[in-house]
């Protein structure tokens, strides 16, 4: 089952209702591995959501598309690996043609009006996200939760995000807040870290 057509019920964007605190975790996935499950689930916990939409994103701009897996592979991976009913595994940007961050950010919040979400993403993204497309929008558009990731500890403080949006920073204790706050707002959200990568993964050298 790795084609795109096995898998159309992950072209929708899952169902929420208003009110709901959300977590928007998205990635390529390839392959979706415990580290990422061990994020979801701190997030989850953490900032005290209701859902979680585990995005399978059908590419992405920084990194090379031919080790990329086929997106319905990806997908039945990340469906194996979560278990939780509240983590909603989705590809919609894929159906609609999404490349960049900022686009998806707009259009979720544009179709759930009143839903409280929050972006999440490891610490290791945290040092190039100043590369990413209109990084600046995206961390105005919703409150964003890093979490900790081996060996980037310090990211919150020596990256150009941290530094930009350094008066927005939110409190570790108030990370369960944070989804219901006006970005731009952000918090760095430490705990257990796995060393495992989709990188080390796809080579065979996972220390995990």
């Amino acid at each position: 089952m790795s084609s795109v057509g096995a898998h159309q019920r992950y072209m929708r964007m899952p169902h929420v209702e208003k009110g709901m605190a959300v977590g928007l975790f998205g990635g390529s996935f390839n392959p979706p591995h415990r580290g990422h499950a061990l994020a979801a689930e701190i997030a989850l916990r953490r900032l005290r959501l209701d859902q979680l939409w585990w995005m399978v994103t059908p590419g992405n701009p920084l990194k090379k598309a031919g080790d990329l897996a086929p997106l319905g592979e990806r997908i039945e991976r990340s469906r194996a690996l979560m278990h939780d009913p509240r983590v909603k595994v989705t590809a919609f940007e894929a159906a609609w043609r999404i490349r960049y961050t900022a686009e998806t950010l707009a259009l979720v919040k544009a179709r759930n009006p009143g839903v409280h979400f929050v972006w999440v993403m490891g610490a290791d993204s945290l040092a190039t996200f100043h590369r990413w497309q209109d990084w600046r929008a995206i961390a105005s558009t919703f409150p964003i939760a890093v979490i900790d990731r081996p060996g980037s500890t310090l990211a919150f403080l020596s990256s150009v995000m941290a530094k930009t949006f350094a008066r927005a920073r939110v409190d570790e204790d108030e990370a369960a807040k944070l989804a219901r706050m006006q970005a731009p707002a952000w918090t760095f959200i430490h705990g257990p870290r796995s060393s495992l990568s989709s990188t080390a993964l796809r080579t065979g050298a996972s220390r995990d």
